[in-house]
């Protein structure tokens, strides 16, 4: 589901069930042995998707723990990003070479509890899902907006190691183009001696999911694939 909002050069695995018998590293395994049924379903199936995503690299399997903040640490030369909700456990992949950040998110496509909104949100961001839902009502576009900002703090974290408050970035949708602009409201990582000042990504909403994905390209790969001035060849993912 997820592989139609994403670029080529990343590959990607997802599953909208638990299969039984998906197995865990032994280090895996100590990190769940512990946790509620729910937890280590979505943790487990989490983890094969990471493990198919790269077997498409080519690849073999490894572990893959949560690091600080609980983003998990991939292989050597691995960039990635892993999601899960009712009904949905995904991972995004690529080689470093390639790729410089991913952040991914799934959700329910369901209102958002009472009063988190507000905690998510800005005033502008507000306004403008009020204008959003004058587009289609089948997509809960506050969910979506939650969504967009969990990926983008799933691609900007790996490239600081810094927390990033939801009111730090803000997020447009476009309803047409299937796609979100994310403005970092505070200073942004280099990359390639070029700050990082937003993030740009894509949305699909569908099985009752919204999804969102965010993928930096590496200075290499975006020299390679985006013409000089043309649109979109700054660092601000695709």
């Amino acid at each position: 589901m997820i592989e139609s909002i994403l670029p080529p050069y990343v590959v990607s695995a997802d599953l909208t069930e638990d299969p039984p018998g998906a197995e865990l590293f032994p280090e895996e395994e100590k990190i769940v042995e512990h946790v509620v049924d729910k937890r280590r379903r979505e943790f487990t199936t989490a983890r094969l998707c990471a493990r198919r995503a790269m077997s498409a690299l080519g690849l073999p399997p490894a572990p893959v723990l949560p690091g600080e903040r609980g983003a998990p640490r991939w292989p050597s030369g691995v960039v990635g990003s892993m999601t899960h909700c009712a009904g949905y456990r995904g991972a995004v992949l690529g080689r470093s070479a390639e790729v410089t950040t991913i952040g991914i998110d799934a959700e329910p496509n369901d209102v958002l509890a009472e009063g988190v909104l507000e905690v998510i949100s800005l005033p502008e961001e507000r306004e403008h899902l009020r204008e959003l839902a004058r587009h289609d009502r089948g997509v809960r576009w506050e969910r979506l907006l939650f969504s967009a900002k969990e990926s983008v703090y799933k691609a900007w974290f790996p490239l600081t190691g810094l927390w990033l408050d939801f009111e730090e970035a803000m997020l447009e949708i476009d309803p047409e183009r299937g796609t979100f602009q994310a403005r970092l409201l505070v200073p942004g990582p280099h990359v390639g001696g070029t700050e990082i000042k937003g993030f740009s990504g894509r949305w699909l909403a569908g099985n009752g999911l919204v999804l969102t994905a965010i993928v930096v390209p590496s200075p290499a790969t975006m020299a390679r694939t985006t013409p000089s001035g043309a649109p979109g060849s700054s660092l601000t993912g695709s």
